[in-house]
């Protein structure tokens, strides 16, 4: 009579790949690539079914910028925002601070509605068009056929709103902050990408898209931070301690030594990791500068301690966070090809996302940004991608304050936090 043999499977040629991923996923609506070739040349490629099709292909074309001049631009303008707005320094009649108001409003001030107005417009109004420079003039400058019609189709599906929209790109720019040429009646903060579309940057590193851990009940979130910013209270950086603690357990890490005993655990398995303290690049050899953040010791912490920690863990392990790394330059590439970043690193080595700013963010912004992202995302109603895109337009609008459009999302659009359903 037939007999049912054991079988043990020794070998996954597949690497699981016959499982499906999470069906709450969904396809971008605009894919947009440019990828860096031999020659010091930029081919751009652009499909997705927010395009018209070619032929069934996508479209593509090989530009005439080259990457250190893109580069150049792109640092050029988080620079701007820098030093036009974030360090902005309001001035009378005499050359002196103005003693009528803040000496930095734009870094003190979370609502900027009592500024001059005429005076942060023009801010705006030179940033978006260098974002729109960077974009249409620099990245995709020339009178190519092909081109031309890669131009002409992404400015159309930009200028809708709403799209999902992934740069899949070896050129790590600062997405959020590009802009659409002043035309049309735009307001100024309708020009920005970032303020239009939910946006993702990917390239290189992807979260696996295997099979998850079980929900657990209660979430695991982690506090990464340095206990002397805002050691006199002066942010709502207490109250968003006190939003991690809400309904999760809780770890809170102050040291580099307790990180990399939690990296080094294979069974680590928080769903949310928080970090709030000072980032910034610095020099490694010659090597192009690596992001480094530091917690309450002041010890480096950079991308080459994750991979060190997590190397031998493969995809076999619950760390499947999403990260906001709330520190200066975080969300920032750096170097050729984003290889030294640590974002890049927790992505891929599990973490489903990374969010953080791109610039050199202020204290009081950054600690309110956060309150409201961590508060909606342990909802677990809300995707990622969604809560960015959502505070980016809430602080523009509501308080014609621009920070939001700074923080950059490296993968992680669909990342949700999940939850094991209650027992009847």
């Amino acid at each position: 009579m037939p007999t049912e043999l054991p079988v043990r499977v020794v070998q996954d040629p597949s690497r699981r790949f016959t499982r499906l991923p999470g069906l709450h996923t969904a396809p971008p609506d605009v894919i947009v690539s440019f990828d860096v070739c031999a020659g010091d040349r930029i081919r751009a490629r652009l499909y997705g079914p927010g395009v018209p099709a070619l032929k069934g292909t996508e479209h593509k074309a090989d530009l005439v910028a080259r990457p250190g001049e893109v580069r150049a631009a792109a640092a050029r303008l988080c620079a701007a925002w820098q030093e036009l707005f974030v360090g902005h320094r309001p001035l009378g009649p005499d050359g002196m601070p103005d003693p009528d108001r803040p000496e930095y409003p734009y870094t003190r001030l979370v609502d900027l509605n009592e500024q001059p107005r005429p005076e942060l417009d023009a801010i705006l109004d030179e940033l978006a068009f260098m974002g729109a420079d960077l974009l249409f003039g620099v990245l995709l400058g020339g009178d190519g056929r092909r081109t031309e019609l890669i131009r002409t189709y992404l400015t159309d599906a930009l200028g809708e709103e709403g799209l999902r929209i992934r740069f899949d790109s070896d050129l790590f720019l600062p997405w959020p902050m590009l802009a659409l040429p002043a035309a049309g009646g735009l307001g100024l903060f309708d020009r920005f990408l970032g303020h239009r579309h939910r946006i993702e940057q990917t390239g290189g590193s992807y979260p696996w898209p295997g099979d998850r851990p079980a929900a657990p009940a209660v979430p695991v979130v982690s506090l990464n931070r340095d206990e002397a910013i805002d050691r006199r209270g002066l942010t709502r950086a207490g109250e968003v301690a006190v939003a991690l603690a809400r309904g999760t357990k809780l770890v809170e890490r102050t040291t580099r030594r307790e990180l990399v005993e939690a990296f080094a655990d294979r069974d680590l398995d928080d769903q949310l990791m928080y970090f709030w303290c000072h980032g910034d690049f610095q020099p490694v050899a010659d090597q192009p500068p690596c992001l480094v953040v530091k917690l309450s010791d002041g010890m480096r912490i950079d991308a080459q301690l994750v991979r060190e920690r997590r190397r031998g863990f493969g995809d076999h392990t619950p760390f499947q966070p999403f990260v906001l790394l709330n520190a200066c330059h975080a969300g920032a590439p750096g170097g050729d090809g984003d290889h030294a970043h640590l974002g890049r690193a927790l992505i891929e080595h599990g973490a489903r996302g990374v969010l953080g700013p791109q610039i050199a963010m202020p204290q009081a912004f950054a600690a309110e940004y956060a309150l409201a992202f961590v508060t909606r995302y342990l909802s677990g109603t809300e995707t990622a991608g969604a809560i960015a895109h959502a505070l980016a337009r809430h602080f523009a609008d509501a308080f014609r304050n621009p920070l939001g459009l700074a923080y950059a999302l490296h993968c992680g659009m669909d990342a949700r936090l999940e939850r094991a359903p209650e027992s009847p």
